[in-house]
């Protein structure tokens, strides 16, 4: 399930690098990008690191194996395709979170305009237009755990719980390598849309400093600041140890507009949340003879975040707050992983990496500056702040990977690599307290009932083995297959064959056919919630309950998905790049928010759970959905890479890219429920198809001279269409209605970053800049369809941020 094993001995698997980027050439040349085997640092502790490479040479943490040149460069001689992204280019993006970052120089990665209630508080990405449970992370090649914090609001992201890359303190990565290609059989059966593997720094003798301050000018709020240390120290003189750290604060960022029930823009729903995150990671390793070497890293973060809610009109609890008061839902999470292993030599040339990894989430909600009208009611009195419900997640995984290297003679070898591993996993979620679900909860959102809590677990074993083998001195061929089985839904057969064949030094073509599997998440199969809005309610019922039952709920099955790509790579002239690459991703039984339920049918199943609604609900408005295997889809799509380096002599260095992705979803099965009714509306369907930008591109330019450097992207997002909800200020046969909804087109626009920098002394580097120069937002959305007449962006689109120009200055100091 990670890439880890597999990867140790795949010197197929990478692709022409993070092509879009050229300017690693000139980073791996100036800076510490370099190989991950050895550090790169010439301290003694490095240059005797370096003489034990054999034992590292196909290291498990990297997707690519080969043991010479740069990633980069490996990249380009991979079967498949891969993007390799430095540290350097994440930091020149501006962003302070890793997510942002990956968005703006990757075009097969987006993220959401905004997210609704805890939603809002998870990072996610999606890759290729997928949901982001289907990409698969991993730190150092092993299987990284993901958030218990679930998307629980409709839209394309709902039911995710991925990976939370911002728990990963950026000054931590020395690069990333995003595999753009199903990677089920080699890294994981999930890996669906691919894989983002993260390479911690192993720098020695060295120490890192920087500092970065912003806000959205435009805005006139969203004030970031973030401070963050790198620093490496050799261990022995074969072993190394670094310790990276980051803490940052995000402001909230409110988007106001008029409140239909006010006049005034005093409801701030349509923001983005105050977050303050501290996140630290260490990694470390040690030979114990020459041919045992002890490693391990480790990742903590602690998060608080808030959030604002609907703001609440004075009639609503004038006993308590003759003003009204906007709800405020809180969030305090604790995250942390840690990786043991050992790895060593076996008779006959085998080699072997055991390795443990346990991970765990653990997410307390709140809700403050609220109170519960029924509860005041039957007592006189209300808490303003209550808990509204926990959840952790636990991942543990045991990995044993067994590889080897034989060659055949004349350039000639096979690569072999094969192994098993294991899987834990617990979720867990816990009730809030009374006050918050009492006679249908507190204002903001109804917390966790008793009977929704509970704890639930499964196992999953695995079996793998791959072979890279090149038949000739041009063809290369990996077949690698995997089984698991999982004991709440049964067992996956997973495989692909990928080949590559170069007619020259400078144009090779290659293709993949492959297939995965994705069982349902214990999030997605056993977690329920209840909203409560001023005018209406939503509920999540769990999709084994009676009350989704009653709704015609069924059992969810495991999706499964078959993926076939194919491309060229050429490099016409010396130091000019160009990558094609054309692929194909059908998935079946694709697990999504089915069955919009809303009336009388949905209020009758929100009473099966036990739960009990506020009155005065327009019962239109009142909705239930369950989790449902609701359709079956094929995405198609094109990427289009291309870099070239250029030698201005006196003027400096040159770096051109261009990145382009294509990607269009359909629907190719519509499922129904046991009732016969498609489990999908049109709205749910455009979620899975049209909800993620048509195409993508990036174009960027980094120029060098002397001290100064310039770096200018330009970044177009293609279209993007949702089916919105008609809202309070719609005409009232239209209002909450779930089978008519407005046809709402986002369209293309062009997004310009800016940033200088300057080496002011040997140690200090300055930079400002700024994203989205221009102040570019979407479109707004008809009064009839935003919300109380605030939320007139459409936070379902992904592409065009709504936060507007936001400006930056950051210092970066070197001891």
């Amino acid at each position: 399930m990670r890439c880890q094993n597999r990867i140790l001995v795949l010197p197929v698997t990478l692709l022409f690098a993070s092509s879009a980027y050229a300017d690693q050439l000139s980073d791996a040349k100036r800076s510490s990008y370099h190989p991950i085997t050895t550090p790169h640092k010439r301290s003694s502790a490095t240059h005797h690191h370096k003489k034990r490479t054999s034992l590292t040479a196909h290291s498990p943490e990297t997707l690519s194996v080969t043991a010479h040149n740069t990633p980069l460069r490996r990249a380009r001689a991979s079967t498949t395709p891969v993007d390799v992204i430095s540290a350097q280019q994440l930091h020149r993006t501006g962003a302070i979170n890793l997510a942002d970052a990956l968005a703006r120089v990757n075009p097969s990665v987006t993220i959401g305009t905004a997210g609704y209630d805890a939603g809002a508080f998870t990072s996610s990405i999606r890759l290729r237009g997928l949901n982001p449970n289907h990409t698969l992370v991993l730190i150092n090649g092993k299987r990284r755990h993901t958030t218990a914090n679930i998307y629980a609001d409709s839209g394309p992201q709902e039911g995710s719980s991925p990976v939370d890359l911002n728990m990963i303190p950026a000054e931590a990565i020395d690069h990333i390598e995003v595999l753009r290609d199903g990677a089920a059989s080699q890294y994981g059966a999930d890996g669906i849309a691919g894989v983002v593997n993260i390479i911690l720094k192993k720098t020695v003798s060295h120490l890192d400093m920087d500092a970065q301050t912003g806000a959205n000018a435009y805005n006139g709020d969203g004030w970031q600041y973030q401070f963050g240390f790198d620093g490496g120290l050799p261990l022995g003189d074969d072993g190394y140890a670094n310790l990276s750290g980051q803490m940052y604060h995000t402001d909230h960022f409110v988007q106001k507009g008029i409140d239909s029930r006010t006049g005034v823009s005093d409801d701030p729903a349509l923001s983005l949340s105050e977050e303050t995150r501290q996140t630290l990671s260490l990694n470390a390793g040690k030979h114990l003879t020459r041919s045992l070497e002890l490693y391990g890293f480790a990742t903590y973060a602690h998060r608080h975040g808030e959030s604002y809610q609907d703001y609440r009109t004075p009639d609503i609890l004038p006993q308590m707050y003759p003003q009204g008061f906007v709800p405020i839902e809180a969030l305090e999470e604790q995250d942390f992983a840690i990786t043991l292993g050992l790895k060593g030599r076996l008779p006959a040339g085998f080699k072997w990496d055991l390795n443990s990894t346990y991970g765990f989430d653990d997410d307390h909600m709140s809700l403050k500056n609220t109170a519960n009208p029924a509860y005041y009611a039957d007592y006189g009195s209300s808490p303003t702040k209550a808990r509204t419900e926990t959840f952790n997640h636990m991942q543990w995984t045991n990995d044993l990977n067994i590889s080897r290297k034989f060659s055949l003679g004349s350039g000639r070898f096979i690569n072999l690599s094969f192994g098993g591993q294991h899987r834990l996993e617990i979720y867990h979620i816990g009730a809030g307290d009374p006050v918050s679900y009492y006679k249908g909860g507190t204002q903001g959102f109804a917390g966790l009932m008793p009977e929704n809590a509970g704890r639930w677990n499964r196992d999953v074993w695995a079996g793998y083995i791959d072979t890279d083998f090149h038949p000739t001195r041009k063809l290369d061929i990996d077949v690698g297959g995997r089984f698991e089985h999982y004991t709440d839904t049964g067992n996956a057969e997973t495989g692909k064959i990928a080949a590559r064949y170069d007619f020259t030094k400078r144009f090779a073509v290659r293709a993949t056919i492959s297939n995965g599997y994705r069982a349902p998440t214990l999030l997605e199969e056993h977690y329920s919630a209840l909203n409560v809005t001023p005018f209406g309610a939503s509920a999540s019922l769990p999709v084994n309950s009676p009350a989704a039952s009653s709704l015609g709920a069924q059992r969810l099955k495991a999706e499964r998905s078959t993926s076939l790509s194919g491309g060229f790579v050429m490099e016409p002239v010396d130091n000019f790049h160009v990558s094609v690459d054309a692929y194909q991703i059908n998935i079946r039984n694709r697990i999504a928010p089915g069955g919009s339920f809303q009336g009388g049918a949905a209020e009758n199943a929100i009473g099966l759970t036990g739960a009990t609604l506020p009155g005065g609900l327009a019962s239109d408005n009142v909705t239930a959905t369950y989790f449902a295997n609701g359709a079956s889809t094929r995405t198609q799509g094109l990427d289009i890479m291309a870099d070239y380096a250029l030698s201005l002599r006196r003027y400096g260095h040159l770096n051109l890219s261009m990145a382009l992705n294509l990607n269009r979803t359909r629907i190719s099965h519509l499922a129904t429920d046991g009732t016969g009714s498609p489990f999908l509306n049109a709205q749910q369907i455009g979620y899975l198809t049209t909800a993620s930008p048509r195409s993508k591109i990036i174009l960027n330019a980094y120029w060098t001279i002397g001290k100064w450097s310039v770096n200018v992207r330009q970044t177009r997002y293609g279209e993007t269409v949702n089916n919105v909800t008609y809202q309070d200020q719609a005409p009232a046969a239209l209002q909450y209605s779930q089978s008519q909804f407005h046809r709402f087109v986002n369209t293309p626009a062009w997004l310009t970053d800016l940033e200088v920098g300057f080496q002011a002394t040997k140690r200090i580097h300055l930079a400002v800049g700024g994203n989205n120069l221009f102040n570019v937002r979407p479109r707004r959305m008809p009064l009839e369809n935003s919300y109380l007449g605030t939320l007139f962006y459409d936070n379902n689109s992904a592409g065009i941020p709504m936060t507007g120009g936001y400006y930056y200055g950051r210092i970066n100091v070197s001891l």
